[in-house]
């Protein structure tokens, strides 16, 4: 994890009985946390780490709405209004700015990829326009890249993960949420054919919901269930600089490079063009669901067969509520970051922007991404399960719109008007 990411201080006793659980401390299993509390539900959320140990303070920080599908934008538009009104909300800053992002083409292909989107999302008014390179060069001066053009959302933005998802845990814990680190959550207790508690590593708690939002051990979690959730891991290596001269507080996005103002004045870098994707035997099982993505998508993974594939294969798929989980054996998803690809990022940028040739890296992390057959998350009830309600799957998204996807599935728990119209994140179409 990044090395500023802002610890909470937490509980470390359980309660006997809540009225909600939620599992996993990421951004939106905390937001969905803050909501039930402003709510005056009483709720617990267990986290096996460390809030926002993972993904959610691993991200590249980018608030998007351009080039997300158009079923998609709603729950983006409404995480932008709630972004903007997080420190007020948590009464401190959690490093949102409204700076815009930049998507830029090289190809012709890449522009019509561009311009098809602007199409699709036509009737939503977003204020995203198509961009010539004039445009691009007054936007982001001092470029070298011979780009085609790009596109542009002013609207989009971006917030620090490093401070963000902590700081709405605090809030939370403020307005009378119970938030627990370092307690796994093994499995559900169900009565009458209902879901009725939870059994951690430190005893049982009852309840009368479950939410999880366990990110990229949901799927596990899940199985041990019965219940069979399509997601496969992708890895993203990034990296930060030390404070540096850069050309735009736009975050820009080009073909083989990322790169976005950090608040201490560096920049958070990533090989926009190249993600590490491990063989686990998950693949084995799952992976005709993706051949659509993998025919689309071959170019921009970095495929690979080795140790993730045997320790993966060495957690346990199928424990019981009285044995250790692979939640208690790794804490913390942590994966190696790419010092290959994240060079490969510097010496990509670096020729189409040069003054990225004076870039000190102060420090590099990799986080692990679940992505689902069709790029969307899951915001739902589980039938089989009833009682039980997930967020999870969020394919690389979920920080931006992490505020909205847990307003969203608190809206669920407790039977709420929904934030937006729930349909598109229904767990029956994978």
């Amino acid at each position: 994890m990044t090395k500023t990411l802002d610890a909470v201080n937490t509980n470390s006793t359980l309660p006997n009985v809540t009225s909600v659980v939620i599992i996993g401390g990421g951004i939106v299993g905390i937001s969905a946390a803050l909501t039930l509390a402003e709510r005056n539900i009483p709720v617990v959320l267990l986290e096996k780490g460390q809030v926002a140990g993972e993904q959610s303070s691993r991200n590249l920080g980018w608030i998007r709405k351009t080039s997300r599908h158009l079923h998609d934008v709603p729950l983006a538009q409404a995480a932008d209004k709630l972004w903007a009104e997080m420190p007020e909300r948590v009464g401190q800053s959690v490093g949102y700015k409204q700076s815009g992002i930049m998507f830029l083409a090289k190809t012709d292909e890449q522009m019509a990829m561009h311009e098809a989107w602007l199409r699709s999302v036509a009737s939503l008014d977003l204020g995203s326009k198509m961009l010539s390179t004039k445009e691009i060069e007054q936007r982001v001066p001092g470029g070298q890249g011979n780009w085609q053009g790009g596109i542009f959302t002013a609207s989009d933005g971006r917030a620090e993960p490093a401070i963000a998802t902590s700081a709405m845990a605090k809030a939370a814990i403020e307005k009378g949420a119970i938030i627990v680190q370092n307690c796994a959550v093994r499995t559900l207790s169900t009565s009458a054919g209902k879901v009725s508690g939870v059994v951690t590593e430190q005893g049982e708690i009852r309840c009368d919901q479950v939410l999880l939002a366990g990110g990229a051990w949901s799927r596990r979690f899940l199985g041990n269930l019965g219940v069979a959730l399509p997601t496969l891991p992708l890895i993203c290596s990034v990296f930060r600089t030390k404070p540096m001269e850069g050309p735009t507080d736009i975050a820009v996005g080009g073909p083989d490079f990322s790169f976005r103002k950090h608040q201490d004045g560096g920049f958070i870098i990533t090989q926009r063009g190249k993600l590490d994707a491990p063989i686990t035997l998950d693949h084995l099982l799952i992976g005709h669901k993706y051949l659509d993505q993998l025919k689309a998508q071959r170019s921009f993974l970095n495929v690979s067969f080795g140790k993730a594939f045997f320790n993966d294969l060495m957690q346990s798929r199928r424990w019981k509520a009285d044995q250790i989980s692979p939640f208690e054996k790794i804490r913390t998803n942590d994966p190696n970051f790419n010092p290959n690809l994240n060079q490969d990022a510097l010496n990509n940028l670096t020729q189409a922007w040069p003054v990225f040739a004076k870039a000190q890296i102060d420090e590099a992390w990799a986080g692990l991404i679940d992505v689902t057959p069709d790029s969307n998350p899951v915001i739902d009830h589980i039938d089989a399960l009833p009682g039980l309600t997930v967020a999870t799957g969020f394919s690389g998204h979920g920080f931006g719109t992490g505020p909205a996807a847990g307003q969203l599935a608190a809206d669920l728990v407790t039977n709420s008007t929904p934030l937006i119209d729930p349909s598109p994140y229904r767990f029956s179409r994978l």
